[in-house]
């Protein structure tokens, strides 16, 4: 009698675990919760809760929290990216004003100096005349 209530019951919850008929982690989390705390009201509400975020989301309570966590990096690296990119614009553009500032600067003493050789050159020129 024994064995017979045996194999029956392992026909049973075979075809319950391996064709996905149960929500096996929705009947699992409350049931840990039950036998570790011994809260039948804590249990409860957890499957209840669990139960409503999956009839709103179409999501376990695991995988909207997974998706939430990435959603979250996602974002963080996002917003990095952005402040890099926008740190790399103003590096930039401050270095094209620092090379058009030293090109003025250089011109400005390239002429200086070819004022004054030409000055030179002038005087020199008007001394012998």
């Amino acid at each position: 009698m024994n064995s017979r209530l045996f194999r029956i019951l392992t026909i049973i919850l075979s075809f319950f675990f391996l064709t996905g008929f149960v929500p096996f982690f929705s009947l699992v989390g409350p049931s840990v919760t039950a036998l570790t705390s011994g809260n039948i009201y804590k249990a409860s509400a957890q499957f209840i809760v669990n139960q409503h975020i999956e009839k709103e989301t179409g999501k376990n309570s695991f995988a909207l929290i997974k998706d939430a966590l990435l959603n979250e990096e996602i974002d963080k690296k996002i917003e990095k990216n952005s402040f890099d990119e926008d740190f790399r614009q103003l590096v930039e553009t401050r270095i094209k004003i620092t090379r058009q500032k030293l090109d003025n600067q250089n011109l400005q003493k390239i002429l200086k100096k070819r004022i004054e050789v030409t000055r030179s050159i002038l005087n020199i020129n008007n001394t012998n005349q």
